[in-house]
């Protein structure tokens, strides 16, 4: 059963940067496309960037330029770089995963514990 932990969340000031980390518990980790999604408080949970078993790359256009996504295959990890926060950006932050393909839907069965994020102006 896969299993995904979040790490990375944090205090930043605006301007500042983030590397958000999903560490997986199963050994076909290359065979997942990794999500990565936000809720804000009193909002709707909306995905912010996937990346495909075949690394191909989505981004929402919020965060284009500001955060790029990438994986390790080997250390069972994806990562999420964010830089230029801005207190829009305030949130906490889910990994999701799903079989091979972007996009990762909110129906998916696989979903990390969340990491807060908060951005201060």
């Amino acid at each position: 059963q896969l299993q995904l932990v979040e790490s990375g969340g944090g205090l930043v000031h605006v301007g500042g940067s983030l590397r958000l980390s999903c560490a997986a518990s199963v050994d076909n980790f290359k065979d997942y496309a990794i999500g990565w999604f936000r809720q804000a408080p009193g909002k709707e949970r909306e995905g912010v960037s996937c990346i495909s078993r075949g690394e191909n790359i989505h981004y929402a256009d919020s965060v284009k330029g500001r955060f790029t996504v990438s994986r390790d295959n080997a250390g069972n990890t994806a990562y999420l770089q964010m830089n230029s926060l801005k207190p829009e950006d305030t949130a906490v932050y889910y990994c999701a995963a799903d079989w091979y393909y972007c996009p990762v839907t909110l129906e998916t069965n696989y979903w990390g514990q969340g990491t807060q994020v908060t951005v201060s102006s």
